[in-house]
């Protein structure tokens, strides 16, 4: 298939030129997409891998495509048309003796490549290759391996205006089944009915159903103590009373339930009492702080024409924690990547789990979600940016207090 026709085709996401560009303007010689039964999903995305259909990938692959010349492919041959859809020339191995033949002719002149690595595994998201095939390929074309973390970000998790449209359709539909969750709870607790985390999450996965949403999972509600767990998410069998006096996290996060939709994800904070308590007050006030010194450095790194490494969003909004007194109670990160995956192939906010020194690029969009833990409760806000050319915006509005439930 020429370039053209790749191009042409809707389910081939890479432009060949464009990665070409970006490898010589980056000092790189080229960029070796590898996969073995799905373990490098990044480079079946950007190759169009995961959406041909008519075949197995069951066997080892390699698409390189350098800063000049043409893409060429190292294929298996009971699967020798696995990236036929692709641009460039294709050889093909069925033993050991002659992938390794293979390979070094695949690598021949290549002195500095990019593959899904990361040195000492800082940035794990982008570390998908295995060590074992680094050192293989280290070995067959004596090449220095560089990680593909700022390639993955332009190739894979940059935004289109129909992507774009898609996140704030979805941002827009999870702020209504937000409020409605919150209307029931507030009714059902002047009805006296009584309310589980469960009950409320199943009514939003039927308002999601409404929506015209998808998610890869059921949406978080989390009472009292349980909302000072990042990552609980009730059940059938396990799941929380809501009672008077309670805070009450809503985690949410979904996508429009067609091709090349991207998610959205929000977290809001309700009480089911009049008065706040000034304990859960004033953290709720310091994570709103630190998510709005994210977003400002963010705003003003995008108008200044400053590049911007995840990192430095992290620590901004950290900084605002500590010094409020609660570092010791972050337990993770400021923020992900937002993709057709609700976490995306793109830069995380993040400076405490990892050290992301991606840059964020034009056309991606992310998270911004401090948040600090008690072992009574836990408070979080979350909103969604896209960083544009000239400037960043917040899709969706911004929690400033915490809503009460009465």
């Amino acid at each position: 298939m020429s370039s053209a026709q790749a191009a042409a085709d809707p389910s081939v996401k890479l432009d060949v030129a464009a990665v070409q560009a970006a490898l010589r303007a980056d000092g790189l010689d080229g960029w070796l997409l590898y996969d073995f039964r799905g373990l490098n999903p990044i480079a079946a995305d950007v190759t169009g891998v995961n959406r041909q259909g008519g075949h197995l990938a069951t066997r080892r692959w390699y698409y390189l495509i350098p800063a000049t010349g043409e893409p060429r492919a190292l294929v298996h041959k009971i699967e020798k048309d696995s990236l036929a859809h692709l641009p460039g020339s294709a050889e093909r191995y069925a033993g050991r003796d002659q992938l390794e033949a293979g390979l070094r002719r695949l690598l021949a002149g290549m002195k500095r490549i990019a593959m899904e690595y990361s040195a000492g595994c800082a940035i794990p998201y982008v570390a998908r290759v295995d060590a074992g095939t680094i050192e293989l390929i280290r070995q067959a074309g004596n090449v220095d391996v560089v990680s593909s973390g700022d390639l993955i970000q332009r190739f894979s998790a940059i935004w289109d205006a129909a992507a774009i449209a898609t996140h704030r359709l979805a941002s827009a539909s999870l702020h209504r089944v937000k409020d409605q969750a919150f209307a029931a709870i507030a009714q059902r607790l002047r009805d006296r009915i009584a309310t589980t985390e469960y009950d409320i999450q199943q009514l939003m996965t039927g308002w999601f159903r409404d929506e015209g949403l998808v998610s890869d999972s059921d949406p978080n509600v989390s009472a009292g103590e349980n909302s000072g767990n990042p990552h609980y998410l009730p059940t059938a069998t396990a799941s929380r009373p809501i009672r008077a006096n309670d805070i009450v996290l809503l985690d949410l996060w979904g996508k429009l339930e067609r091709p090349g939709a991207v998610y959205a994800d929000i977290t809001w904070i309700g009480y089911t009492g009049r008065s706040v308590p000034e304990r859960f007050a004033k953290a709720f006030a310091a994570v709103c702080g630190a998510r709005d010194a994210g977003i400002v450095l963010v705003q003003q790194a995008v108008r200044a024409g400053r590049e911007l490494g995840g990192w430095e969003v992290d620590r901004a909004a950290s900084t605002v924690l500590k010094d409020a007194g609660y570092g010791d109670r972050i337990l993770h990160r400021t923020g992900h990547s937002l993709g057709e995956s609700v976490h995306g192939n793109g830069v995380n906010m993040d400076d405490y789990e990892t050290h992301d020194d991606r840059r964020l690029l034009p056309g991606t969009g992310f998270t911004i979600e401090p948040g600090v833990y008690f072992e009574e409760f836990g408070v979080r806000t979350e909103i969604n940016m896209i960083v544009g050319s000239r400037d960043a915006a917040v899709t969706g509005s911004l929690q400033t207090d915490i809503l009460s439930l009465v």
